[in-house]
């Protein structure tokens, strides 16, 4: 069967899931002394010179966009050589270790970033192989057999979880990752606790993760200060912490190294950081264990 028949038979977004209003759930149960989940999420992506940037700080001279684009290829190489380790550096000192969204291909051409990562104690969280549409992929089966090949054999261990490059999906791609053999996913960004989604083989978990708690969408579509996202971050995590009085909350943020990791906002991701750790009822959890987590006190249908 090709791509284009599964995109046909896929179930359409809708179909996957049932409406359901947090105010109407059981509570969840944490253990004890615990009210509030916090799932921190660093990008390591693979950019390809030879194709257009996935994104970029540099506006083109003259509007006309050229490959090679080596000024905003090389604004992220910064991110890989020098912000990534500012970051490693913060979150080591709050003795946090979140889930690595990595491009499986970041293994072969700097296995010094991702070793680092694995030595941390981090989760790897499989990104595609390079930072690419998943919709310019002809095989997404095979992309993702590639990507979870290469990462279990540089970490020794399967990844259970997907994110897709920009959390784009095709209608069929629920069904390859479930079929890939990984059991949640963080594409969606409709929801505070997590939920389960039909595929055509078997259920997956949908944990949420976040676009407007996002460097990109703050720094770079929003083009905010420096300090931005961390007063947002603030702001959602106590409101967020006052309604997990009730109902636990998951309150998931994303960085990436080459603007997180910049000199000029390290000093607020890290006041980020501590903000957070300063509330002793909160965890920060890897995907792997929220899915455990979950799956343990709701199942899947």
């Amino acid at each position: 069967m090709t791509d284009s028949d599964d995109e046909a038979r896929a179930l359409k977004l809708p179909e996957r899931f049932d409406f359901s209003a947090i105010i109407d759930r059981p509570k969840l149960k944490l253990p004890r002394g615990v009210r509030m989940i916090v799932w921190p999420v660093v990008n390591i992506e693979e950019w390809s010179i030879t194709r257009p940037m996935p994104r970029g700080v540099s506006n083109a001279p003259g509007g006309q966009t050229s490959v090679p684009d080596t000024q905003n290829w090389g604004w992220h190489e910064y991110g890989m050589r020098v912000g990534f380790w500012r970051l490693v550096e913060s979150l080591a000192r709050h003795r946090i270790k979140p889930t690595l969204s990595i491009n499986a291909k970041v293994c072969e051409t700097k296995p010094r970033v991702a070793q680092a990562a694995l030595d941390a104690g981090w989760e790897f969280m499989a990104h595609c192989y390079e930072q690419m549409p998943l919709h310019a992929i002809p095989d997404q089966r095979a992309m993702m057999r590639h990507t979870v090949e290469v990462i279990e054999r540089f970490t020794g261990r399967r990844p259970t979880g997907w994110l897709g490059p920009g959390r784009g999906q095709t209608w069929a791609t629920p069904d390859y990752i479930a079929e890939a053999g990984f059991t949640w996913f963080g594409d969606w960004v409709m929801d505070d606790q997590p939920f389960w989604v039909k595929t055509a083989t078997r259920p997956l978990l949908s944990i949420p993760y976040s676009v407007e708690l996002n460097d990109i969408t703050i720094m770079l579509t929003g083009l905010h200060q420096s300090d931005a996202m961390a007063k947002r971050a603030r702001d959602a995590f106590d409101q967020m912490y006052r309604e997990s009085a009730k109902q636990p909350r998951v309150l998931a943020f994303g960085v990436h190294p080459y603007i997180s990791g910049a000199a000029h906002r390290v000093k607020y991701f890290d006041a980020m950081l501590h903000y957070f750790r300063s509330h002793k009822d909160v965890v920060f959890w890897q995907g792997e264990h929220i899915h455990d987590w979950f799956s343990a006190q709701v199942r899947s249908h």
